[in-house]
This record gives C-alpha cells, sequence and structure tokens, in this order.
C-alpha cells in the first residue's frame, strides 16, 4: 500500500491521531505526513473530519430517517442539480445515487419523527422532479462508519452440566 492510502487508511478510523504519532505508525518523517495530508486536503481527497456520536447515551437523542426517493432526471443534468437541490437542506445528512429500484437515497436528523416526517412532506415531496419517497425510521444503531455501538453482552451464568 503506498503512503497516501495508508495515511488515508488510518486517518479514516482514527482522526484524532497526531502527525507525530501517524509518522511514527508509518515509519517516515512528521514532515512527510503533514504535507501529505494538506495536499489530501488540497485535492478535495480529504473532505473532512467527523465525531462519530452515539446519541442513544446522551439525553439529546436524535431521530435518524433513511428516505429512499425516486425522481425524474433533467435534461442535460441528470441527477447532479436534483441531488445538490436535496443536499442543501440543513436537516439532510447525506444523499446517495443508487442503482435498483429507487435513485436515491437520503439521510435526514431531526429531534423527532415528526420533524423528519415534516420535511418528508413539506421540502423534499413538493420538489419538482420527486416522483416518491419512502421513509424508514433507524430504530437502533448497532454498527456505523465500522464502529461497533454495543459489543454482545457475555453470558455471565455458571453452566451446569448433567
Amino acid at each position: 500500500m503506498d503512503l497516501r492510502n495508508e495515511i488515508l487508511t488510518t486517518l479514516e478510523k482514527d482522526s484524532r491521531i497526531s502527525p507525530s504519532e501517524l509518522a511514527v505508525r508509518l515509519g517516515v518523517d512528521e514532515a512527510t505526513i503533514v504535507n501529505e495530508t494538506a495536499a489530501l486536503e488540497k485535492e478535495g481527497i480529504i473532505c473532512g473530519y467527523l465525531t462519530l456520536i452515539n446519541w442513544e447515551k446522551t439525553s439529546d437523542e436524535l431521530v435518524t430517517a433513511l428516505i429512499e426517493v425516486k425522481v425524474t432526471p433533467q435534461r442535460g443534468n441528470g441527477f447532479d442539480s436534483i441531488a445538490q437541490r436535496i443536499y442543501r437542506f440543513d436537516e439532510v445528512r447525506a444523499v446517495y445515487l443508487m442503482s435498483g429500484g429507487f435513485d436515491f437515497t437520503v439521510i435526514v436528523e431531526g429531534k423527532t419523527m415528526r420533524e423528519a416526517a415534516l420535511f418528508v412532506s413539506e421540502k423534499l415531496s413538493t420538489l419538482e422532479s420527486v416522483i416518491s419517497t419512502a421513509t424508514h425510521f433507524v430504530l437502533k444503531r448497532y454498527k456505523d462508519h465500522g464502529v461497533i455501538f454495543e459489543e454482545q453482552k457475555k453470558d455471565e451464568r455458571i453452566r451446569i452440566t448433567p
């Protein structure tokens, strides 16, 4: 694996790693790490640094909805201009162009199911190109971005054999 891919793979797993620690881990000098990371950011390969939060363990739970959206592509722009209109809404966390039975998966976060539903009915479904939507609410996250949220509890009962 080349250095750039090693940097990307490591940062994707732990964006808080310091350049000096990353340099030691990859066996290069710190200046090389700093320069390569800056170049990756400038090229738009590294798009941001995120913190993954388990909102269920806080007092501020959020509702996440995955919305399947069917649209009519626009002549000359295809899906891009529709996606741009959708991702500009504050409620939208992600938009993916999909293959299969629908065109986009839109991920929305809100404080309540009603708030997410109102987004769909008042903003998303009213867009001219949108043909239909199907909303699915996330009930529990087990794993997200490679992070397991709750390890399976071990059975600590004493086994009795006959």
